[in-house]
């Protein structure tokens, strides 16, 4: 495993002069008033409300790096829609001296063109591989199985989206066998499962700053709790209004 001063991305800072003062992300309150963040644990969660700002940051995290806007690994070159903001322009990584070895962005939203671009490459490569012939949370895992290795990186936009609880478990199972072998994470997700990987750090991007957040304050957390231990008065009362 590896030790905060051996992960591959130990931070990064911002400079708001590349940034064009009407920009869209001057009005995302938890990155407009972002300078700079640390990471200090090979799993690093970003959780918080839709809007907040997750994926954006996420997304140029990955971008700065070296990934396809759209995911894969560093080597995919494809494009089919150019959403990404100008946030990655602005981000300097703050690399160790220790360099990941492999790679892999996700993004849920973009995972079928990633897989067409994977069923393309893998012909190339002799062993085709067929994701389309299986069912979307089937394709996710496996594509995520085939990438996950040793001494990597991974970005991971909402990975929880395709997979079913059970799947979800087997996902912390492919984060653990990696971190074990010195790999590093960085992931947005509202998973009350995936949250509960031992030893992660989570930062909210709730309440207008990004933050450290204990696993039971997040609201993944509280309001699966609350749903399970009391399902009916809820629903009552939500369906009743």
């Amino acid at each position: 495993m590896l030790d905060p001063n051996e992960l591959y991305l130990t931070g990064l800072k911002i400079k708001w002069d590349k940034i064009e003062h009407n920009s869209y992300l001057n009005r995302i309150e938890a990155i407009k008033s972002l300078d700079e963040l640390t990471f200090n644990s090979p799993v690093t969660f970003f959780v918080g409300e839709n809007g907040s700002g997750k994926s954006t940051l996420l997304e140029s995290i990955a971008v700065a790096y070296g990934f396809n806007p759209e995911g894969g690994t560093l080597n995919y070159s494809f494009s089919t829609y150019d959403s990404h903001s100008e946030l990655h322009d602005a981000i300097r990584l703050v690399r160790s001296f220790n360099k990941a070895k492999w790679g892999y962005f996700l993004r849920a939203e973009s995972f079928y063109n990633v897989a067409t671009a994977e069923e393309e490459y893998s012909k190339i490569q002799g062993v085709p591989q067929h994701y389309h012939e299986k069912s979307h949370g089937e394709s996710f895992l496996s594509v995520l199985q085939k990438n996950f290795k040793q001494n990597g990186l991974y970005i991971l936009d909402e990975p929880e989206a395709a997979l079913s609880p059970q799947r979800q478990l087997t996902m912390l199972l492919e984060i653990s066998r990696c971190v074990n072998a010195d790999s590093q994470f960085i992931i947005v997700t509202h998973s009350p499962i995936l949250l509960g990987y031992p030893g992660a750090t989570i930062l909210s991007f709730d309440d207008g700053e990004i933050h450290p957040i204990s696993y039971e304050d997040t609201q993944s957390y509280q309001i699966t709790k609350m749903f399970i231990n009391d399902r009916k008065q809820i629903l009552r009362h939500l369906l009743d209004e």
